[in-house]
């Protein structure tokens, strides 16, 4: 998509730019004490670890340090377009409780609308299709609407229509994808071909791939944390998202799709 076809939205930025944001999701976001997050921490009270400039203090050693939720969540780039068009450049510290209430309302629902579009950004590189486009136009406007309407969109009723286009552009170029267990938690699947697999909010949870291949394989919501996918063929997989692979552990060997980034622990 682009901005030199008026049929085509300009799309916002679809990836997490942590140096145009005031880091609102090391405010704005919940989490608890788990193997993910190394203290309990409530809506709209600043982690213990940003610092005066609204940065990250131990972002380079996140996982070793227990935070390894932190290290694989991608805002879809909502932060900053909260931060700089949604609000304008109001920020968070001039808020008061339930202004911030609502800021932690509305990254939830820019961050879904924005996974949205970058789903149906891949759909338009590679089974382009009418019916796609439109919807990322309507998208794309509501994203760009003022807090309360944000708040009042109903979110489901835009899945609901997203989703089969998804799928449908799969089917486009593929036909139906392999049906295949919703739970594959901690399964060995090594070497496998899991070619046009149907892994749409599987389980993949500590889930062995290495040398896996998921050429055209449905990856839409799949839960890829700590799956093990060094030497795994992921290039060509569709709905893989940046928050998904950066929680898997991969290696030089892993194939992933262009418009990703390897995550920096693989080494």
């Amino acid at each position: 998509m682009g901005s030199g076809d008026s049929s085509l939205p300009l799309l916002p930025e679809l990836s997490a730019d942590c140096s145009r944001c005031d880091g609102l999701c090391c405010v704005l976001l919940p989490f608890r004490r788990s193997a993910e997050f190394g203290a309990d921490k409530a809506a709209g009270t600043p982690c213990g670890h940003l610092d005066g400039a609204d940065r990250c203090g131990i972002h380079d050693s996140l996982r070793s340090s227990g935070w390894s939720g932190c290290a694989s969540f991608d805002c879809f780039g909502a932060g900053q377009h909260l931060t700089r068009t949604t609000y304008a450049g109001r920020h968070w510290r001039e808020a008061s409780g339930s202004e911030l209430a609502e800021m932690g309302a509305v990254l939830s629902v820019v961050r879904q609308l924005h996974e949205m579009l970058a789903h149906l950004a891949e759909v338009e590189r590679r089974s382009p299709e009418e019916a796609a486009r439109a919807m990322s136009r309507e998208i794309v406007a509501l994203g760009h609407a003022d807090p309360a309407t944000l708040l009042t969109a109903d979110l489901d009723a835009v899945r609901a229509r997203v989703s089969p286009a998804l799928r449908a552009a799969t089917e486009r170029l593929h036909g139906p994808a392999n049906p295949m267990p919703a739970d594959l938690a901690g399964a060995d699947l090594r070497d496998r071909s899991l070619v046009r697999a149907d892994l749409r909010g599987a389980f993949l949870i500590r889930c062995d791939l290495r040398g896996a291949d998921l050429a055209r394989a449905d990856l839409l919501g799949a839960d890829l944390r700590d799956a093990d996918v060094r030497g795994a063929r992921l290039a060509d997989a569709w709905f893989l998202s940046q928050s998904q692979l950066n929680a898997t552990v991969g290696d030089a060997h892993t194939t992933i799709p262009d418009q990703l980034a390897r995550p920096g622990h693989w080494g």
